[in-house]
Protein backbone atom coordinates (compact mmCIF):
# COMPACT_ATOMS: atom_id res chain seq x y z
CA UNK A 1 0.00 0.00 0.00
CA UNK A 2 1.57 3.29 -0.85
CA UNK A 3 -1.02 6.20 0.47
CA UNK A 4 -3.99 6.29 2.56
CA UNK A 5 -6.76 9.07 2.14
CA UNK A 6 -8.66 10.00 5.58
CA UNK A 7 -10.10 13.42 4.18
CA UNK A 8 -13.91 11.17 2.94
CA UNK A 9 -16.33 9.61 5.12
CA UNK A 10 -14.10 5.99 4.73
CA UNK A 11 -10.34 5.91 4.01
CA UNK A 12 -9.29 5.13 0.94
CA UNK A 13 -6.22 3.17 0.89
CA UNK A 14 -4.33 3.40 -2.53
CA UNK A 15 -1.66 0.41 -4.38
CA UNK A 16 -0.52 3.16 -6.63
CA UNK A 17 0.80 6.67 -5.96
CA UNK A 18 0.15 8.48 -9.10
CA UNK A 19 -3.76 8.19 -9.18
CA UNK A 20 -4.99 10.54 -12.00
CA UNK A 21 -7.14 13.43 -10.99
CA UNK A 22 -10.42 12.23 -12.51
CA UNK A 23 -10.18 8.79 -10.95
CA UNK A 24 -9.33 10.13 -7.58
CA UNK A 25 -12.60 12.59 -7.65
CA UNK A 26 -14.37 9.44 -8.63
CA UNK A 27 -12.77 7.25 -5.53
CA UNK A 28 -13.88 10.13 -3.08
CA UNK A 29 -17.32 9.99 -4.07
CA UNK A 30 -17.54 5.89 -3.58
CA UNK A 31 -15.86 6.27 -0.15
CA UNK A 32 -19.18 8.84 0.66
CA UNK A 33 -21.42 6.82 -0.07
CA UNK A 34 -23.94 6.00 2.98
CA UNK A 35 -23.56 2.25 2.75
CA UNK A 36 -19.01 1.98 2.23
CA UNK A 37 -17.87 -0.40 4.87
CA UNK A 38 -14.63 -0.45 6.30
CA UNK A 39 -12.59 1.56 3.75
CA UNK A 40 -12.18 1.57 -0.40
CA UNK A 41 -9.39 -0.36 -2.18
CA UNK A 42 -7.66 0.91 -4.98
CA UNK A 43 -5.39 -1.22 -6.78
CA UNK A 44 -2.39 -0.02 -8.96
CA UNK A 45 -3.48 -0.59 -12.36
CA UNK A 46 -6.65 1.78 -11.77
CA UNK A 47 -7.44 4.28 -14.09
CA UNK A 48 -11.30 6.27 -14.53
CA UNK A 49 -13.94 3.88 -15.50
CA UNK A 50 -17.31 5.50 -15.49
CA UNK A 51 -18.64 6.50 -11.54
CA UNK A 52 -15.88 4.11 -10.06
CA UNK A 53 -12.50 3.64 -10.99
CA UNK A 54 -11.40 0.78 -12.78
CA UNK A 55 -9.24 -1.14 -10.40
CA UNK A 56 -11.84 0.02 -7.54
CA UNK A 57 -12.84 -2.18 -4.86
CA UNK A 58 -15.64 -1.11 -2.52
CA UNK A 59 -17.44 -3.76 0.44
CA UNK A 60 -21.02 -2.29 0.66
CA UNK A 61 -23.34 -3.02 3.35
CA UNK A 62 -27.44 -3.97 2.30
CA UNK A 63 -26.86 -2.45 -0.84
CA UNK A 64 -25.44 -3.41 -4.58
CA UNK A 65 -23.96 -0.23 -6.95
CA UNK A 66 -24.91 -1.55 -11.10
CA UNK A 67 -21.33 1.00 -12.12
CA UNK A 68 -19.60 -0.54 -9.14
CA UNK A 69 -19.57 -3.90 -10.87
CA UNK A 70 -19.46 -2.27 -14.55
CA UNK A 71 -20.58 -2.50 -18.02
CA UNK A 72 -18.87 -5.89 -18.92
CA UNK A 73 -20.62 -8.02 -16.19
CA UNK A 74 -18.09 -11.39 -15.52
CA UNK A 75 -15.66 -9.91 -17.50
CA UNK A 76 -12.44 -11.95 -16.78
CA UNK A 77 -9.62 -13.99 -17.86
CA UNK A 78 -8.87 -17.89 -18.21
CA UNK A 79 -5.66 -19.59 -19.17
CA UNK A 80 -4.53 -23.19 -19.65
CA UNK A 81 -0.90 -25.07 -19.55
CA UNK A 82 -0.60 -27.05 -22.48
CA UNK A 83 2.35 -30.09 -22.97
CA UNK A 84 4.54 -28.21 -25.77
CA UNK A 85 7.32 -26.76 -24.51
CA UNK A 86 8.70 -24.86 -27.77
CA UNK A 87 6.18 -24.46 -31.22
CA UNK A 88 7.57 -23.51 -34.80
CA UNK A 89 6.47 -20.43 -36.08
CA UNK A 90 4.88 -21.88 -39.16
CA UNK A 91 2.87 -24.17 -37.13
CA UNK A 92 2.14 -21.34 -34.46
CA UNK A 93 0.94 -18.90 -37.86
CA UNK A 94 -1.50 -21.70 -38.79
CA UNK A 95 -3.29 -22.58 -35.19
CA UNK A 96 -3.94 -18.35 -34.93
CA UNK A 97 -5.73 -18.71 -38.56
CA UNK A 98 -7.16 -21.33 -37.42
CA UNK A 99 -8.72 -19.47 -34.14
CA UNK A 100 -9.70 -16.68 -36.23
CA UNK A 101 -11.73 -19.18 -38.35
CA UNK A 102 -13.36 -20.73 -35.20
CA UNK A 103 -14.00 -17.67 -32.84
CA UNK A 104 -15.43 -14.58 -34.08
CA UNK A 105 -14.08 -11.28 -32.74
CA UNK A 106 -15.46 -7.62 -32.56
CA UNK A 107 -18.98 -7.07 -33.23
CA UNK A 108 -19.14 -10.50 -35.22
CA UNK A 109 -21.40 -13.24 -34.06
CA UNK A 110 -21.47 -17.11 -35.29
CA UNK A 111 -24.53 -17.47 -37.71
CA UNK A 112 -26.28 -20.40 -36.09
CA UNK A 113 -26.68 -20.66 -32.27
CA UNK A 114 -24.32 -22.39 -30.41
CA UNK A 115 -25.59 -25.74 -28.31
CA UNK A 116 -27.51 -24.40 -25.12
CA UNK A 117 -25.26 -26.55 -23.05
CA UNK A 118 -23.01 -23.58 -23.68
CA UNK A 119 -25.59 -21.58 -21.94
CA UNK A 120 -26.36 -21.09 -18.41
CA UNK A 121 -30.04 -22.25 -16.94
CA UNK A 122 -32.39 -20.09 -16.24
CA UNK A 123 -33.30 -21.24 -12.84
CA UNK A 124 -35.76 -17.72 -12.39
CA UNK A 125 -37.67 -15.60 -14.09
CA UNK A 126 -35.29 -13.24 -15.42
CA UNK A 127 -36.42 -10.40 -17.35
CA UNK A 128 -33.42 -9.03 -19.19
CA UNK A 129 -31.82 -12.37 -19.47
CA UNK A 130 -34.75 -13.71 -21.20
CA UNK A 131 -35.20 -10.65 -23.34
CA UNK A 132 -31.54 -11.16 -24.87
CA UNK A 133 -31.27 -15.00 -24.45
CA UNK A 134 -31.73 -15.95 -28.32
CA UNK A 135 -28.80 -13.31 -29.60
CA UNK A 136 -26.77 -14.45 -26.82
CA UNK A 137 -26.71 -18.14 -28.34
CA UNK A 138 -25.13 -16.66 -31.11
CA UNK A 139 -22.71 -14.90 -29.20
CA UNK A 140 -21.49 -17.53 -26.79
CA UNK A 141 -18.31 -18.60 -28.10
CA UNK A 142 -17.09 -15.17 -29.44
CA UNK A 143 -14.28 -12.49 -28.29
CA UNK A 144 -15.52 -9.16 -28.70
CA UNK A 145 -13.60 -6.00 -28.96
CA UNK A 146 -11.62 -3.52 -26.75
CA UNK A 147 -8.94 -4.81 -24.51
CA UNK A 148 -10.11 -8.38 -24.85
CA UNK A 149 -6.99 -11.33 -26.75
CA UNK A 150 -6.59 -14.25 -27.00
CA UNK A 151 -2.69 -15.12 -26.61
CA UNK A 152 -0.56 -17.67 -26.83
CA UNK A 153 2.55 -17.41 -24.16
CA UNK A 154 5.89 -19.07 -23.16
CA UNK A 155 6.32 -19.66 -19.63
CA UNK A 156 9.11 -19.70 -16.90
CA UNK A 157 8.24 -23.21 -16.14
CA UNK A 158 8.70 -24.27 -19.67
CA UNK A 159 5.08 -24.88 -21.05
CA UNK A 160 3.34 -23.10 -23.50
CA UNK A 161 0.58 -21.44 -22.23
CA UNK A 162 -3.40 -19.53 -24.03
CA UNK A 163 -4.64 -17.02 -21.90
CA UNK A 164 -8.00 -15.60 -22.73
CA UNK A 165 -9.91 -12.21 -21.53
CA UNK A 166 -13.31 -11.95 -22.47
CA UNK A 167 -17.13 -11.20 -20.91
CA UNK A 168 -20.75 -11.29 -21.23
CA UNK A 169 -20.83 -9.78 -24.59
CA UNK A 170 -24.10 -7.40 -24.67
CA UNK A 171 -26.13 -9.80 -22.82
CA UNK A 172 -23.97 -8.30 -20.02
CA UNK A 173 -23.96 -4.55 -21.25
CA UNK A 174 -27.43 -4.91 -21.75
CA UNK A 175 -28.54 -5.86 -18.32
CA UNK A 176 -25.90 -3.34 -16.69
CA UNK A 177 -27.65 -0.60 -18.67
CA UNK A 178 -31.24 -1.53 -17.62
CA UNK A 179 -30.25 -1.76 -13.89
CA UNK A 180 -28.78 1.57 -13.87
CA UNK A 181 -31.30 3.13 -15.53
CA UNK A 182 -33.59 1.72 -13.32
CA UNK A 183 -31.49 2.71 -10.11
CA UNK A 184 -31.24 6.19 -11.43
CA UNK A 185 -34.72 6.60 -11.69
CA UNK A 186 -35.38 4.96 -7.88
CA UNK A 187 -32.58 6.62 -6.49
CA UNK A 188 -34.72 10.09 -7.62
CA UNK A 189 -37.62 8.80 -6.00
CA UNK A 190 -36.17 7.44 -2.77
CA UNK A 191 -33.83 10.23 -1.96
CA UNK A 192 -32.88 13.55 -2.26
CA UNK A 193 -29.43 13.58 -2.86
CA UNK A 194 -27.14 10.43 -4.48
CA UNK A 195 -24.67 10.53 -7.24
CA UNK A 196 -26.10 9.56 -10.40
CA UNK A 197 -23.09 7.74 -11.65
CA UNK A 198 -23.04 6.03 -8.35
CA UNK A 199 -26.94 4.81 -8.55
CA UNK A 200 -27.68 2.10 -6.42
CA UNK A 201 -30.47 -0.70 -5.14
CA UNK A 202 -30.89 -1.42 -1.03
CA UNK A 203 -31.14 -5.28 -0.20
CA UNK A 204 -34.47 -4.91 1.16
CA UNK A 205 -36.01 -3.65 -2.67
CA UNK A 206 -37.45 -6.21 -4.78
CA UNK A 207 -34.75 -4.21 -7.60
CA UNK A 208 -32.07 -5.60 -5.64
CA UNK A 209 -32.58 -9.13 -5.73
CA UNK A 210 -33.13 -9.20 -9.83
CA UNK A 211 -30.58 -7.17 -10.64
CA UNK A 212 -28.23 -9.29 -8.79
CA UNK A 213 -29.85 -12.76 -9.65
CA UNK A 214 -29.11 -11.41 -13.71
CA UNK A 215 -26.03 -10.46 -12.57
CA UNK A 216 -25.02 -13.73 -11.83
CA UNK A 217 -26.46 -15.07 -15.26
CA UNK A 218 -24.21 -12.77 -16.47
CA UNK A 219 -21.12 -13.83 -14.88
CA UNK A 220 -21.68 -17.69 -15.75
CA UNK A 221 -22.35 -16.46 -19.08
CA UNK A 222 -19.28 -14.79 -19.37
CA UNK A 223 -17.44 -18.22 -17.94
CA UNK A 224 -19.45 -20.09 -20.43
CA UNK A 225 -17.87 -18.34 -22.98
CA UNK A 226 -14.48 -18.13 -22.58
CA UNK A 227 -14.86 -21.98 -21.63
CA UNK A 228 -16.37 -22.26 -25.23
CA UNK A 229 -13.65 -20.34 -27.14
CA UNK A 230 -11.13 -22.21 -24.97
CA UNK A 231 -12.20 -25.63 -26.11
CA UNK A 232 -12.34 -24.09 -29.68
CA UNK A 233 -8.52 -22.80 -29.18
CA UNK A 234 -7.77 -26.65 -28.12
CA UNK A 235 -9.38 -27.52 -31.40
CA UNK A 236 -6.94 -25.73 -33.10
CA UNK A 237 -3.73 -26.97 -31.23
CA UNK A 238 -5.17 -30.77 -31.76
CA UNK A 239 -5.41 -29.83 -35.56
CA UNK A 240 -1.16 -29.43 -35.79
CA UNK A 241 -0.63 -31.54 -32.54
CA UNK A 242 -2.91 -34.09 -32.05
CA UNK A 243 -0.85 -35.89 -28.80
CA UNK A 244 -1.30 -32.60 -27.08
CA UNK A 245 -2.75 -32.99 -22.99
CA UNK A 246 -4.26 -30.08 -21.60
CA UNK A 247 -4.03 -28.86 -17.95
CA UNK A 248 -4.39 -26.50 -15.22
CA UNK A 249 -7.33 -24.26 -16.08
CA UNK A 250 -8.02 -20.61 -14.34
CA UNK A 251 -10.52 -18.78 -14.45
CA UNK A 252 -11.15 -15.67 -12.23
CA UNK A 253 -13.84 -12.89 -13.03
CA UNK A 254 -12.51 -9.08 -12.69
CA UNK A 255 -15.89 -7.19 -12.78
CA UNK A 256 -18.56 -8.58 -10.48
CA UNK A 257 -19.76 -8.53 -6.92
CA UNK A 258 -19.80 -11.35 -3.96
CA UNK A 259 -21.34 -11.39 -0.52
CA UNK A 260 -17.85 -12.38 1.75
CA UNK A 261 -17.07 -11.33 5.09
CA UNK A 262 -14.38 -8.58 5.76
CA UNK A 263 -13.17 -7.53 9.19
CA UNK A 264 -16.25 -9.65 11.10
CA UNK A 265 -18.96 -8.06 9.00
CA UNK A 266 -21.10 -9.57 5.59
CA UNK A 267 -20.28 -7.49 2.81
CA UNK A 268 -21.21 -7.18 -0.62
CA UNK A 269 -17.86 -6.80 -2.82
CA UNK A 270 -17.65 -5.05 -6.02
CA UNK A 271 -14.78 -5.67 -7.93
CA UNK A 272 -14.43 -3.63 -10.90
CA UNK A 273 -11.42 -4.47 -12.64
CA UNK A 274 -10.11 -6.39 -9.98
CA UNK A 275 -9.27 -9.87 -9.47
CA UNK A 276 -9.81 -11.71 -6.51
CA UNK A 277 -6.67 -13.06 -4.45
CA UNK A 278 -7.35 -15.01 -1.48
CA UNK A 279 -4.67 -16.76 -0.09
CA UNK A 280 -3.05 -19.46 -1.95
CA UNK A 281 -6.11 -18.60 -4.51
CA UNK A 282 -4.05 -19.00 -8.12
CA UNK A 283 -4.81 -16.13 -10.86
CA UNK A 284 -3.66 -13.94 -13.65
CA UNK A 285 -2.33 -10.62 -14.29
CA UNK A 286 -1.70 -9.50 -17.89
CA UNK A 287 0.43 -7.16 -19.30
CA UNK A 288 0.13 -5.94 -23.14
CA UNK A 289 0.30 -7.93 -26.01
CA UNK A 290 3.88 -6.74 -25.89
CA UNK A 291 4.93 -7.33 -22.06
CA UNK A 292 4.70 -10.40 -19.75
CA UNK A 293 1.42 -11.86 -17.82
CA UNK A 294 1.48 -13.50 -15.02
CA UNK A 295 -0.14 -16.46 -13.26
CA UNK A 296 -0.18 -15.76 -9.46
CA UNK A 297 -0.65 -16.63 -6.12
CA UNK A 298 -2.78 -14.84 -3.70
CA UNK A 299 -1.82 -13.53 -0.27
CA UNK A 300 -5.25 -12.99 0.91
CA UNK A 301 -3.83 -9.07 2.37
CA UNK A 302 -7.73 -8.03 4.23
CA UNK A 303 -6.38 -4.46 3.34
CA UNK A 304 -7.14 -4.84 0.00
CA UNK A 305 -10.66 -7.13 0.52
CA UNK A 306 -8.52 -10.07 -0.90
CA UNK A 307 -8.44 -8.39 -4.23
CA UNK A 308 -5.46 -7.31 -6.42
CA UNK A 309 -5.35 -5.82 -10.24
CA UNK A 310 -6.77 -7.02 -12.91
CA UNK A 311 -3.79 -6.49 -15.51
CA UNK A 312 -1.42 -3.23 -16.53
CA UNK A 313 -4.18 -0.44 -16.81
CA UNK A 314 -4.42 2.01 -19.29
CA UNK A 315 -2.13 5.18 -19.19
CA UNK A 316 -3.71 6.38 -22.47
CA UNK A 317 -7.09 6.85 -23.55
CA UNK A 318 -8.11 5.57 -26.88
CA UNK A 319 -8.24 8.56 -28.64
CA UNK A 320 -5.22 9.50 -27.48
CA UNK A 321 -3.31 6.52 -28.39
CA UNK A 322 -4.48 6.49 -31.71
CA UNK A 323 -3.45 10.26 -31.86
CA UNK A 324 -0.07 10.39 -30.71
CA UNK A 325 1.04 7.00 -30.83
CA UNK A 326 2.91 6.11 -33.92
CA UNK A 327 2.05 3.12 -36.21
CA UNK A 328 4.71 1.77 -37.66
CA UNK A 329 7.15 2.61 -34.61
CA UNK A 330 5.01 0.19 -32.44
CA UNK A 331 4.89 -2.48 -35.01
CA UNK A 332 8.64 -2.14 -35.23
CA UNK A 333 9.14 -3.07 -30.87
CA UNK A 334 6.89 -5.65 -31.28
CA UNK A 335 8.29 -7.51 -34.48
CA UNK A 336 11.82 -7.19 -32.79
CA UNK A 337 10.37 -9.29 -30.39
CA UNK A 338 8.93 -11.71 -32.30
CA UNK A 339 5.68 -11.49 -31.98
CA UNK A 340 2.55 -11.81 -34.15
CA UNK A 341 0.48 -9.00 -32.95
CA UNK A 342 -2.39 -7.52 -34.21
CA UNK A 343 -1.58 -4.21 -34.17
CA UNK A 344 -2.12 -3.73 -38.19
CA UNK A 345 -3.73 -0.35 -38.89
CA UNK A 346 -3.85 3.21 -36.79
CA UNK A 347 -7.08 2.14 -35.42
CA UNK A 348 -5.35 -0.49 -33.67
CA UNK A 349 -3.12 1.83 -31.85
CA UNK A 350 -5.42 2.28 -28.69
CA UNK A 351 -4.39 -1.77 -27.90
CA UNK A 352 -0.49 -0.89 -27.82
CA UNK A 353 1.75 -1.75 -25.59
CA UNK A 354 3.06 1.91 -25.07
CA UNK A 355 -0.89 2.94 -24.18
CA UNK A 356 -0.47 0.49 -21.41
CA UNK A 357 1.29 0.95 -17.42
CA UNK A 358 4.67 -0.78 -16.92
CA UNK A 359 3.11 -4.12 -15.86
CA UNK A 360 6.80 -4.56 -14.40
CA UNK A 361 6.21 -1.50 -11.70
CA UNK A 362 2.47 -3.25 -10.86
CA UNK A 363 3.43 -5.92 -10.51
CA UNK A 364 5.81 -4.43 -7.84
CA UNK A 365 3.27 -2.33 -5.96
CA UNK A 366 1.04 -5.23 -5.52
CA UNK A 367 4.10 -7.58 -4.13
CA UNK A 368 2.02 -7.63 -0.50
CA UNK A 369 -0.83 -9.03 -2.71
CA UNK A 370 0.15 -11.64 -4.86
CA UNK A 371 3.30 -13.69 -5.00
CA UNK A 372 4.35 -14.63 -8.86
CA UNK A 373 4.07 -18.21 -9.81
CA UNK A 374 4.94 -18.18 -13.38
CA UNK A 375 5.88 -15.16 -16.18
CA UNK A 376 4.51 -15.99 -19.35
CA UNK A 377 5.69 -13.75 -22.14
CA UNK A 378 3.74 -13.17 -25.52
CA UNK A 379 4.20 -15.24 -28.91
CA UNK A 380 0.91 -14.76 -30.81
CA UNK A 381 -2.04 -12.56 -30.28
CA UNK A 382 -5.58 -11.87 -31.44
CA UNK A 383 -7.44 -8.70 -30.51
CA UNK A 384 -11.10 -8.12 -30.49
Amino acid sequence: MKEVITTEKVPIKLWLNDIEPGALQQVKNVANLPFAFSHIAIMPDSHQGYGMPIGGVLAAIHTIVPNAVGVDIGCGMCSLRTSLRDIELEKLKRIMASIRKRIPVGFRHHSEPQDLKWMPDLKKKLPIVEQEFESATHQVGTLGGGNHFIEIQKGTDGFIWMMIHSGSRNIGYTVAGHYHDLAKKKNEQWFSEFVKELAYFPSDTEEYHLYKAEMDYCIEFALLNRKLMMERVKESFSDEFPDIVFSQFINKPHNFASEEMHFGQTCLVHRKGATRARKDEYGMIPGSQGTSSFIVKGKGNPESFESCSHGAGRIMSRNQARRILDLKEVQKKLEIKGIIHAVRNRSDLDEAPDSYKDIYRVMELQKDLVEIEIELSPLAVVKG
